[in-house]
């Protein structure tokens, strides 16, 4: 007995130890990009547990009018390439910068001087701008700091550290509204703060790359399927960031603390799931991932839209719990598109701009969805928001079938090379004999 303890103990100093070695050795700009990463996550999870409860509770919106909130919303990710490419002299990092220090100004604003619903509307635009514009910048950032061959891996530690984020960032809420008698804009000044912090760890990273003015406002032929993928995307992510949530608060009267339980639930799972995520793009390509998403986001589209026809209310709301999980998770797959664009970019310097074009194309359909949601339900019913889900899903599996990984010429030189050469010493020995 004594014995085993001793060696559990050993062990487990043992793996401290070798974590502590593995702390030390990272990089400075790894160091800090994790930091960031688990500022601003933690302020996301606070703001998106908190968001439709304050509309609900402040502002008394119905759901048709709720969808006309995603203009001010989403509009910030439209503008985004084109304030990507007004503040081209900065560098990649120093952008980042910018962007987290725009969302940390509108929650403050938000929770200071939202006296009317169009003040809101204007402060939440400017947090929308900052945080979309951080978004492709995240994902540029994270795969430059990947090794060559293991950029999915890369991005799911940082994924699974940044679900992490989301859990605090969910207990945050839950124990705060619960116990410690927080209210909206105590919730949104937190958030504010942990933007500041990430800004400031980003300051604190090399400034990175700089982009011509000519890198942006182009579209590339070569990248067309990329830029339909996440057209498909925004219009799918936009039906479950709109309506899941409200569903649950408005269809299902759910609490605030709902949102932030089923929050912090998906964060736990994404922890796991995140890395085993990335090794599998990187093990079985983003056709076969990117594929296998749209035929789970079927089944989660009809769960969440029909369960409560189907089965008891109490039945429905599990169901429906599980399928806002479900869809969490699923939202990360979106860097298999970022692995499939790096794989396929022309030239580097095309990434980062060609991610920030994407995010501009993809808000002005999750705009359109967005409204035609609004109209879809109150119509002819929430249920048939999620069928409209399902179909994106379904064509969205129908173009992953059109994915080409192509031969990188470096990479046809590296196989043919050392057979040229064995070849020629074989002739040279032949001649010297």
């Amino acid at each position: 007995m004594v014995r085993n303890v001793v060696f559990c103990c050993a062990r487990n100093m043992s793996f401290f130890k070798q974590l502590q070695q593995r702390f030390h050795s990272l990089h400075r700009d790894m160091a800090c990009f994790i930091a960031t990463i688990v500022a601003a996550s933690f302020a996301d999870s606070i703001f998106n547990s908190v968001f439709n409860n304050y509309l609900n509770e402040t502002f008394n919106l119905n759901s048709f009018y709720r969808t006309f909130l995603e203009f001010p919303r989403e509009m910030g990710g439209f503008l985004v390439v084109f304030a990507a490419a007004t503040l081209y002299f900065l560098r990649s990092r120093r952008l980042a910068v910018a962007a987290t220090l725009c969302a940390a100004g509108g929650l403050a604003l938000m929770a200071l001087f939202s006296v009317s619903l169009y003040w809101m509307f204007a402060w939440l635009f400017v947090f929308s701008l900052g945080q979309h514009l951080f978004m492709p910048l995240y994902t540029s950032i994270g795969m430059e700091l990947a090794s060559e061959g293991k950029t999915g891996r890369r991005l799911g530690q940082l994924n699974a550290i940044r679900n992490l984020a989301i859990i605090l960032g969910g207990i945050f809420t839950l124990l705060g509204f619960k116990y410690l008698h927080f209210n909206f804009r105590f919730a949104f000044l937190i958030a504010a703060l942990f933007y500041l912090i990430s800004a400031l760890m980003l300051y604190l990273m090399q400034p990175g790359k700089a982009h011509l003015p000519a890198a942006h406002l182009r579209f590339h032929k070569e990248y067309r399927l990329y830029y339909w993928l996440s057209i498909l995307f925004g219009t799918r992510k936009q039906i479950f960031l709109t309506f899941a949530p409200w569903v649950l608060v408005t269809v299902f009267h759910q609490p605030i603390t709902m949102l932030a339980t089923l929050l912090t639930v998906a964060g736990v799972a994404g922890i796991v799931f995140q890395p085993l995520l990335g090794r599998a793009i990187d093990a079985f390509g983003e056709k076969n991932t990117l594929a296998l998403e749209a035929i789970l986001l079927i089944f989660v589209c009809m769960g969440y839209g029909f369960s409560r026809d189907l089965f008891s209310e109490r039945t429905a709301l599990v169901i429906a719990a599980i399928c806002f999980i479900a869809d969490q998770l699923l939202m990360s797959v979106n860097m298999a598109r970022s692995t499939y664009l790096k794989k396929i970019a022309v030239h580097p310097d095309h990434v980062t701009p060609t991610l920030t074009l994407s995010v501009s194309l993809d808000h002005v359909f999750s705009i359109t969805i967005a409204l035609v949601g609004g109209i879809v339900w109150a119509k002819w019913g929430y249920q048939m928001v999620f069928v409209l889900g399902a179909v994106i899903a379904l064509v969205n599996l129908i173009s992953v079938q059109f994915i080409r990984i192509p031969t990188r010429q470096n990479d046809l030189a590296n196989l043919i090379w050392p057979l040229i050469a064995g070849s020629n010493r074989m002739r040279s020995r032949k001649s010297d004999g």
